[in-house]
């Protein structure tokens, strides 16, 4: 009976192949699920969908043709009415030009190139007089062409390609806004990109660049990246972007301003930008000039008539007794020039040629400026002794005479700008040596470059205390010291380093009277006082030493 159930089934399956291979085309199942058409049917929605988008822009102005790995602009375009399209996006494909049919799009406004493979930018972009936004950030662009300076445009975004500089033109992008040339290889900004003086941001982060154009200064910023680049100076002539709400500046060889002071923010960089300027105006190469020619003739006179007030002479007066003074002479006498010659020449027996040489240096003195005025007043005091104002052995009418001539050197000194100038040069020049000694007394002995700015690398205390290490080990028992991830110290960290420095030095052996107090050092208010601890602290040590050598 098995036998006989298996042998029907048998029948059955035959029957049914047979069956099979003698049905009718029609009755088979269709080409689409066979597996063959797949790349058929996933070919067919790009093309729907590219007519469809050449369709709504053709409606609304508006031109989406991103991420369709087109490697020309599509043909088919010229079908269609795209003469007031007013914005583009044919960003991710792989365009390596930028199509000539877009540049016929007069009425563009908005053009999105934004990951091609664009290598250059044709001249005919230049019909696109009412584009005001362009990016071209990622792309191979090797240089950015001359004529695209001459488009009204506000936002320019040339970032991630291959840029090695500017234009030359770019000054003549009035209304551009915002400029990010980031992630090239520039190594020099145009000078005339200080005529953007519409721009708010400028993001040139990553590049090569080494020195920053002062002509920065004068634009109107509101954000500034120069990150990742070569930078190791800020000009001090930034402290004057008043509107800048925004700057990034880290990863950069920075020496002036510090990394101590970079890293507080933008207020404290101003305010370190302040003091450099302040003290480069007052170098002594510029003590003497700048200062002179700022005192006008109308300060020299109103400080003459304000001392003659003052003073009580005497010398001219119609009393009849051709006196000089009737009581002695006191600390507010003050030197007159409108002193009539005849009275002194006659009182007091001057050589005719002493006479008319004191004339000739007194009389119109009023109408020099106040640096001619400061040099015949001089003339007076520098004379020769051989030619030096006479003695005044015998003064008449027994009164000690009060002439301009016998005038103390403190009162020329009140009244000579020049002498408060050269004091005051001479007193910025012994700080700058001082600074100097300073600088090579640690460097010698710890080996060490210090930067530019001097008293922010003391501040912490940490070299301060390393060098009372260095001329007497274990003097300082524990030093706190900044760590990569707290690269800055607290202040009560700093004041317990500066305050372990100075009882180190009590220790050695400095004088009280040449020690320096902790804001001194903390606030940066007294590096000439540190100076002194410093040189003081390496004497004794070398004083020390001397007689065990």
């Amino acid at each position: 009976m098995l036998t006989n159930f298996s042998l029907l089934q048998s029948s059955v399956r035959s029957q049914g192949n047979i069956m099979a291979t003698l049905a009718p085309e029609s009755a088979r199942p269709p080409h689409s699920q066979l597996g063959s058409s797949p790349s058929i049917q996933t070919n067919l929605p790009p093309n729907r969908g590219l007519e469809r988008a050449l369709e709504e822009a053709a409606a609304s102005g508006a031109l989406n043709l991103s991420s369709r790995k087109l490697k020309e602009f599509p043909r088919t375009a010229a079908n269609h009415d795209l003469t007031d399209t007013v914005d583009a996006d044919l960003s991710k494909n792989r365009l390596a030009d930028v199509p000539s049919e877009v540049c016929h799009l007069v009425a563009l406004e908005t053009l999105n190139l934004y990951h091609n493979c664009i290598r250059t930018i044709p001249d005919s972009i230049i019909g696109l007089q009412s584009l005001t936004s362009l990016n071209l950030s990622r792309n191979q662009l090797g240089s950015l062409p001359a004529c695209l300076c001459s488009l009204p445009l506000r936002v320019l975004n040339a970032s991630n390609n291959k840029l090695v500089s500017l234009p030359e033109t770019i000054g003549q992008l009035h209304g551009l806004m915002e400029l990010d040339i980031s992630c090239n290889e520039i190594t020099a900004l145009p000078r005339h990109i200080g005529r953007l003086k519409a721009l708010r941001e400028l993001n040139v982060r990553r590049n090569l660049l080494c020195v920053l154009p002062e002509d920065l200064a004068d634009l109107p910023l509101v954000k500034f990246d120069f990150s990742c680049n070569k930078v190791s100076t800020i000009p001090v002539c930034y402290r004057k972007m008043k509107q800048l709400q925004s700057l990034q500046l880290e990863n950069n060889p920075l020496q002036s301003p510090p990394a101590q002071i970079c890293i507080k923010g933008k207020v404290h960089i101003f305010k370190y930008l302040s003091i450099e300027a302040c003290r480069s105006e007052k170098m002594p190469d510029s003590l003497y000039l700048p200062v002179m020619e700022r005192l006008s003739l109308s300060r020299v006179e109103d400080m003459e008539q304000q001392k003659k007030q003052d003073s009580d002479s005497g010398v001219g007066s119609d009393n009849g007794d051709k006196r000089l003074s009737a009581t002695e002479p006191s600390d507010e006498d003050s030197l007159s020039l409108n002193v009539p010659m005849s009275h002194i020449t006659e009182e007091q027996g001057l050589s005719k040629d002493d006479s008319s040489e004191h004339i000739s240096s007194l009389t119109g003195t009023h109408t020099l400026d106040s640096h001619m005025w400061t040099v015949k007043v001089s003339v007076l005091y520098d004379r020769s002794p051989a030619c030096g104002p006479p003695s005044f052995s015998s003064p008449p009418f027994g009164l000690k005479p009060r002439s301009v001539f016998l005038r103390s050197h403190k009162s020329l000194e009140s009244v000579d700008p020049q002498f408060t100038m050269r004091r005051k040069m001479e007193q910025l020049r012994e700080e700058l040596e001082l600074m100097e000694q300073l600088r090579d007394n640690i460097e010698s002995r710890l080996k060490i470059n210090l930067p530019e700015d001097l008293g922010t690398s003391l501040m912490d205390g940490v070299v301060l205390c390393h060098l009372a290490n260095h001329i007497r080990p274990r003097s300082v028992a524990s030093i706190h010291v900044p760590s990569p991830a707290v690269p800055k110290l607290s202040m009560a960290k700093c004041r317990r380093n500066v305050e372990n420095f100075l009882d180190a030095c009590r220790k050695i052996g400095v004088p009280e009277d040449r020690l320096c107090l902790p804001h001194h050092i903390l606030e940066e208010k007294g590096l000439v006082k540190v100076c002194i601890t410093v040189q003081a602290l390496v004497d004794e040590a070398s004083s020390k030493q001397t007689p065990l050598t």
